[in-house]
């Protein structure tokens, strides 16, 4: 059953309508405590030569309803390890303590773990439903001719605002240059800035004077927000304290549901994101991890993700039933919506500037945190 819509609309409510007077309510990027909870005896190696799977992934990816225990049910794997995280942060930190057979990364941490030989090249002959995955979703998880990931979700940014408050939204720079804002804690929100500012090719792309001129622009307000969890957003829209925030559709189709007046910013570019799930290097047989990713590529456990997560699914054939509401608010089935998202890579991400000329994640990090502190 889908319940993750009416629970964090239900505490969405609650802060409207009197922030929460009974107690915390939910996190908006975790599902109900009803979660599968695996053997945690597994060995500190991966195990794939006695049937069982080791797994990393972002909390309510794959741990909702009876996914888990129906995998095991019919593919005969076991999961003797099955480790959540909530942030991008903690992901790559726990990906440093263990080792894994299967491991859902984002743009950034999947090409640390390219880098780094913590994964190994995928055979998509071996994953069913390969061909289904969006096209483009599937070219951007290859690497020197070899394939490195199966797309599983995918979403993308917008910038919310008060209706009730900003009569007109204005642009991206309007966004950018306000005090009542709340901006993602990331350092891949400067790619935002960058088309906020405006001149870029390619706002993964930007030279050192480029990412000066961004983080001018940054620096322009230094009382504004920065959040880590989505219901600080929600917060500041349920008190009236925001007027604008960085958020994705789902939130927006929240906070509408909740009966808060909140629009997108008409933008010309957004940037977005896709994870998909990476297979870990030395298995001494990988079997179990290619049943996995074909699993998980399947339209049925891509709907009941996207409708769980708030995400949408890299299948289209996913965006039936319970996902449509959320590939509708994402725009997954209109062909021309994601010719309008700029997709998240590590920057740099080709350097079309030339070799050498692009700043890297590594200086984007240390820009950031100059800021945030």
């Amino acid at each position: 059953m889908d319940r993750r819509i009416p629970v964090v609309a239900l505490a969405v409510t609650t802060l409207i309508a009197g922030m929460g007077a009974a107690g915390p309510s939910p996190t908006p990027t975790s599902p109900p405590s009803a979660t599968p909870s695996p053997s945690a005896s597994a060995s500190a190696v991966p195990a794939q030569s006695d049937g069982t799977l080791q797994i990393l992934t972002y909390r309510g990816y794959a741990d909702y309803s009876s996914t888990t225990t129906e995998f095991e049910r019919v593919t005969g794997c076991r999961i003797a390890r099955f480790d959540t995280v909530q942030t991008a942060d903690e992901m790559a930190a726990r990906v440093t303590e263990r080792p894994y057979d299967v491991i859902s990364a984002g743009p950034v941490l999947a090409a640390s773990l390219i880098e780094g030989k913590q994964v190994q090249p995928i055979d998509p002959a071996r994953v069913s439903g390969y061909g289904d995955l969006t096209k483009r979703f599937r070219e951007m998880t290859s690497q020197s001719g070899k394939v490195y990931g199966v797309p599983y979700l995918w979403g993308h940014h917008e910038f919310l605002y008060d209706s009730a408050k900003v009569k007109k939204g204005g642009d991206l720079r309007r966004v950018f240059t306000s005090d009542d804002v709340a901006l993602q804690d990331s350092p891949l929100t400067i790619a935002d800035a960058a088309l906020a500012v405006g001149g870029v090719d390619d706002p993964y792309e930007l030279t050192t004077e480029e990412l000066d001129r961004v983080m001018r622009l940054l620096r322009e307000r230094p009382g504004r927000t920065y959040w880590k969890n989505p219901l600080d957003l929600l917060k500041g829209f349920a008190t009236g304290s925001l007027d604008y925030a960085q958020a994705t559709p789902y939130y927006r189709l929240l906070l509408q549901k909740a009966g808060k007046p909140v629009k997108a910013v008409d933008a010309r570019k957004t940037t977005g994101w896709v994870d998909s799930w990476m297979l870990g290097a030395g298995l001494p047989n990988t079997d179990c991890a290619y049943r996995w990713l074909s699993y998980t590529a399947s339209p049925a456990v891509q709907r009941n993700a996207a409708a769980w997560v708030g995400l949408a699914p890299a299948n289209p054939k996913a965006c039936t039933s319970k996902a449509k509401r959320i590939c509708d608010v994402y725009g997954a089935d209109k062909p021309g919506r994601l010719d309008r998202i700029v997709f998240a890579v590590r920057p740099p991400g080709g350097c079309s500037a030339g070799e050498g000329e692009c700043t890297d994640y590594a200086a984007w990090t240390a820009r950031w945190r100059s800021l945030v502190g």
